[in-house]
């Protein structure tokens, strides 16, 4: 897309264009966009004015002196709360009475130009138009109430002689009370008549009608300020100051109260009350509910008990005893607190240097000579990072062991504490005894820049000496310092949003020329928006991205509504984020704790990248020794701005990680400016996933040739396999005729032929089918058609009854277990739907006569009798005695061991290996199968069939028919073919097998450490959480025309960490907010979620939260240990 692709969309901008003024006035629907009746604007109008001719009404009996001013505000909001609530009856009159009279009309809620019709000025359809009424009952009398409340305040806020006692100028007064009262009638009307759409739109659905109350909300900010400065500031300041002073009358009782409540407070609670719920059950709950919390993973235990337990008693045992030495004449507090200045600051340069060096980049802007350089192996890197490691355990102990108590020692010492007398003393102090321990690292440059001011400034007269305590003091440099760092951040946003809409060719849009000098021309203005925004805390709102910079509307750090994980929009490729998930929040949790990934606060955003794969960390809670973060898995498929913003990802991290070796010392980052700052690598274990064109492998007529011959040893290990676990469930060789079919759906290929779109149905030639054929069917199709795609769950077949038709006259051949089992006659009588032929009831089947085993333990290794049911020539048997391998099949049998039987004889195997009816029943097996999956063909398969083969697409045959009547049997020989296959790939890749050892090496190997199938299938998925070392898959591209192999392989990497620019993530999440739920600019192809490399636009949008970001995973809250 172009750089000039529209804001908004032509039928976008005419709905703006009638929402934007209705916000404005607060709800009224001057603009509709079809003729209305006159009276509709002069009702509108009338209702707006009403609060302010209430209001005129108790002014102007105030300004006669006829009454007293808070009788005025009485009159005014008792006479709007009456008129508020008669609205609202109005409403509920009309809503009654059309429902009584008429049909309720089903309005499109997809549509924004419905017409009404109006019959009369004070209609049923015009009250309901204009008075939209509330949801509920109890809305209707709050709402009335608390507009009848806002009207009174604002009469008596906006009494004219009040306005000019303060301004003394008449100009002054009439111009506040005018925009004062339009004020109260904006807000007014959207609490009780109509609520207009607001910009500061959080969610998307008021359920609740909360959006009504914003307006008043701000008013009564406002009017709250100036009754609060005349009323309650001083019966607050009184009342808390004898609240303190009669409950806590020791300082010393002050100084433990402060310190064990700030350190408990910053503790992690939840997890504390998780684990205290969690170990009251395991006693007091019965064994079952113990063994079902075992497995929930519990962070806290008796080590962090007695670690927090023992911190506290230091805490509380060093500011008691430091603080009873202050008040004693023979100690000098100034010098003592002097000394406890300069071991912070000695602290604060240690832990910054410290900090530093375990990122790539110094200050992010030059190269880091301590970090590793060309690093791409875990090996490698933990060898290299080995001393930064031991650094790291340093800091940590630094800042989590010495620096609170040092910063303790500080505050303790301090001689506001000597005599408490004041409420600001109480909040200044209380506040930083929980930083010392909630936030240490902030807490600690406070206090440096507290102890500098206070040693570098002498004069005693001096405001900042003489007017402040030091708790005020420290809670001054918090907030100054925390909206400084955000007005750099959003300064940082602000700039890098101005010249990439030049220096990017494809963010250059025709208004960009103009923007820019308007931008450059009020800088002023903009160096305004940016320090407002920051002294809000509120997004800096570029619009549509541009740089047109707003004021946004405060918001949560999050962002968004609802608890961290609650929604993602979940696809197949989920799978890979739950498996990383714990492994890389284990690897954050060691670089958090070492500083590898910078200052973290609530709020901080983390991007990491390994090869198709990008997490999005959100921290959403910090305290003592622990952190809690949200990841969120980003979708895989790449768009071509997703590829866009990922490529430059990419470029930044090999810039930082792997092109370094001759890089100079303290070289600059060549992306300095970026959003994304490279921090770190951590190691992960997780899936690298490998993509092979199989040109040359998969045609090769060598391989292919060799192919049927590996199915027949692959299905013969198999067979035994699957008959030797079967006979551990027997207690001996004569139960074994009790049960011929056990149960073979193993965990990894047990749904195999489920997962496959192409199986068959076995009664294929039914009624519901015959449909499906059409004279333009091809039977060559190399994709499955719709008559494959539709076919039953194969798990499903044989195991309900099912209707048996076959010619009168005719034999049937059935199992011994009168399986339901029908002959390709009856399946080719069943395509005529018409004059089916009558059903033999009488007819009994023939049994299979019993085979007579030479070794009675034969029984154990007997292959169920329907498996050698396939309607096969006789001449096939013989040919597949020929074929069958003799050699491996003594083999396979030599390597059992039997050790489940008590008693065996010590010739066991050799007895098993010279019976021959055992091994006629194998062969008869292996025949039965390849009959199904190649036919009667001794032919060399195809390419085309092996790839059908292997995905389960196989065209019909009465061999696969007969096949797929048995679904444990196809199951097993779908499974023996893709190993074939994947032994064939080896073989192709790594040399021939030697010997029959190394073939059962191979095949043991597939059954334990690989899950060979398709990445639709839904094993695939539980393969990769059950972190099966290997994962194989074969796949085609029908527009190339070539076969493709993907392995995914279970290994410990490094994935690449970089932090974002806060400010910029929230400002862009505001934009969107704003675009799409207010403007509903909801085009997939919109401007501002083009690609932005410099801005990463695209993921950041991917990254919200849904409805309005769409991430492929989300995490729940995930608390992160740091000691």
């Amino acid at each position: 897309m172009g750089p000039d692709v529209p804001l908004l969309n032509d039928y976008k901008q005419e709905f703006f264009l009638k929402r934007f003024p209705q916000t404005v006035l607060g709800g009224p629907r001057f603009k509709l966009g079809y003729c209305a009746p006159p009276y509709i604007y002069v009702n509108q109008i009338i209702l707006f004015l009403t609060p302010w001719l209430w209001g005129g009404v108790g002014t102007l009996l105030y300004q006669l002196g006829v009454m007293k001013d808070f009788c005025t505000a009485a009159l005014s909001g008792g006479l709007m709360f009456v008129t508020a609530l008669a609205l609202q009856m109005t409403n509920l009159y009309a809503k009654q009475k059309t429902v009584t009279v008429e049909r309720m009309q089903i309005q499109n809620t997809l549509t924004d130009e419905d017409e009404f019709e109006f019959s009369s000025c004070v209609g049923s359809e015009t009250v309901k138009f204009i008075i939209p009424g509330k949801k509920y009952i109890i809305n209707t009398v709050f709402h009335s109430l608390l507009a009848g409340v806002l009207c009174g305040l604002g009469t008596w806020y906006l009494l004219p002689n009040r306005i000019t006692l303060l301004y003394s100028n008449i100009g002054g007064t009439v111009v506040i009370f005018v925009f004062g009262w339009v004020t109260i009638c904006i807000g007014e009307y959207s609490l009780i008549i109509n609520t207009a759409t607001e910009t500061a739109t959080f969610q998307a659905l008021d359920t609740y009608e909360i959006t009504a109350l914003m307006r008043p909300f701000y008013i009564f900010v406002f009017i709250a300020v100036d009754l609060a400065h005349r009323l309650l500031v001083m019966f607050l300041i009184s009342a808390g100051t004898a609240i303190a002073s009669y409950f806590i009358p020791s300082p010393l009782g002050v100084i433990l109260f402060m310190t064990g409540f700030g350190f408990i407070l910053s503790l992690n609670l939840s997890e504390i009350g998780f684990a205290f719920k969690h170990t009251m059950i395991s006693h007091l709950a019965s064994s079952k509910s113990k063994n079902a919390h075992r497995s929930l993973r519990i962070q806290f235990g008796w080590r962090e008990f007695v670690f927090y337990v023992t911190v506290l008693t230091f805490a509380l045992t060093e500011a008691s005893l430091l603080h009873r030495f202050a008040g004693s004449s023979s100690f000098s507090q100034a010098r003592a607190q002097a000394i406890a200045s300069y071991i912070l600051i000695l602290l604060l340069v240690i832990l910054w240097i410290l900090r530093e060096i375990q990122r790539v980049y110094l200050f992010g802007v030059f190269r880091n000579p301590f970090y590793p350089k060309d690093v791409r192996t875990v090996a490698v890197f933990m060898e290299k990072q080995r001393r930064l490691m031991k650094v790291g355990v340093v800091r940590r102990i630094l800042l989590t062991l010495v620096s609170p108590f040092a910063m303790i020692a500080f505050l303790s010492l301090d001689r506001s504490l000597q005599n408490l007398h004041s409420v600001s003393v109480s909040i200044g102090f209380t506040r930083m005894f929980r930083m010392v321990w909630q936030n240490t690292e902030n807490a600690l440059l406070d206090m440096v820049v507290v102890s500098a001011a206070q040693m570098l400034v002498f004069n005693p007269d001096l405001w900042w000496n003489r007017s402040l305590d030091t708790g005020i003091k420290l809670l001054l440099v918090g907030l100054l310092r925390d909206r400084l760092f955000q007005f750099l951040s959003k300064l940082h946003f602000a700039i890098a949003i101005l010249l990439t809409s030049w220096t990017e060719k494809k963010q250059r849009r025709r208004s960009s020329a103009a923007l820019i000098a308007l931008n450059v021309a009020f800088f002023p203005v903009l160096l305004a928006l940016v320090a407002v925004s920051a002294l809000l805390s509120s997004p800096l709102l570029p619009l549509f991205t541009l740089p047109v910079f707003l004021v946004g509307f405060p918001r949560p750090l999050r962002s968004w509504p609802g608890p961290a994980g609650g929604t993602a929009c979940v696809c197949s490729d989920t799978v890979y984020y739950r498996q990383l998930v714990p492994s890389l929040a284990a690897a954050l949790q060691s670089a958090l704790a070492a500083g590898g990934l910078g200052l973290s606060l609530p709020g901080s955003h983390y991007l990491c990248r390994f090869q198709d794969r990008l997490m999005w960390i959100l921290v959403l809670e910090k305290g003592f020794t622990y952190c809690g973060v949200n990841i969120k898995g980003l979708e895989l498929q790449e768009t071509s701005c997703h590829a866009a913003e990922a490529h430059r990802v990419d470029e930044i991290f090999e810039m930082a990680f792997e092109h370094q070796e001759h890089a100079r010392i303290l070289s600059p980052n060549p992306h300095f400016g970026h959003i994304l700052t490279p921090c770190t690598v951590v190691p992960v274990r997780l899936y690298s996933d490998a993509r092979n064109v199989l040109s040359g492998i998969i045609d090769s007529h060598e391989n292919l040739k060799h192919l049927k011959d590996d199915f027949v040893k692959v299905l013969v290990w198999m067979l035994v396999q699957y008959c030797y676990k079967k006979s551990k469930t027997w207690e001996s060789p004569g139960s074994a005729s009790k049960n011929k079919q056990g149960s073979f759906l193993e965990n990894q290929h047990g749904g195999a032929v489920k997962g496959s779109r192409a199986l068959r149905e076995e009664d294929s030639f039914s009624v519901d089918t015959v449909e499906d054929w059409t004279d333009d069917s091809d039977i060559f199709d190399f994709e499955p058609n719709s008559r494959t795609r539709d076919r039953k769950d194969p798990g499903q077949l044989g195991l309900t009854p099912k209707v048996h038709l076959s010619i009168p006259g005719s034999i049937e051949t059935q199992s011994q277990d009168f399986l339901p089992e029908m002959s390709p006659e009856d399946k080719l009588n069943r395509a005529v739907v018409l004059g089916l032929p009558a059903v033999d009831k009488g007819k009994q089947p023939e049994i299979l006569p019993r085979v007579e085993f030479s070794c009675s333990y034969s029984e154990l290794l007997s292959i169920p009798e329907e498996w050698r049911t396939a309607p096969v020539p006789s001449s096939k048997v013989s040919e597949m005695r020929q074929r069958f391998p003799e050699e491996w099949y003594h083999f396979v049998l030599s390597q059992l061991d039997f050790f489940h039987l008590e008693e065996k004889p010590s010739s066991l195997l050799t007895d098993l290996m010279r019976d021959k009816a055992l091994k006629d029943l194998y062969i008869h097996g292996v025949l039965s199968c390849c009959f199904g999956l190649f036919g009667l063909d001794n032919a060399v398969p195809a390419p085309r069939h092996v790839f059908r083969a292997y995905t389960g697409g196989i065209p019909w045959s009465a061999g696969l028919d007969w096949l797929m009547g048995k679904p444990e049997l196809f199951q097993l020989a779908l499974k023996a073919f893709r190993y074939t296959f994947k032994l064939m790939l080896d073989k192709a890749s790594l040399g021939p097998v030697e010997s029959f050892k190394e073939l059962v090496n191979y095949l043991e190997e597939y059954e334990s450490d690989w899950y060979i199938g398709l990445v639709s299938d839904l094993e695939w998925q539980q393969a990769v959480l059950q972190e099966k070392p290997y994962l194989f898959s074969l796949g085609h591209d029908p527009s190339m025309g070539i076969y493709t192999g993907r392995v995914l392989t279970l290994q410990e990497l490094l994935v690449q960490v970089g932090k974002l620019n806060a400010e910029a993530v929230r400002g862009q999440w505001a934009n969107l907010s704003w675009e799409l739920l207010y403007a509903t600019n909801d085009d997939e192809e919109r401007y501002s979620i083009q690609a932005h490399p410099a801005l990463l636009r695209n993921l950041t949008v991917q990254a919200a939260d849904p409805p309005l970001g769409y991430p492929i995973y989300s995490s729940q809250l995930l608390q992160l240990p740091l000691f």
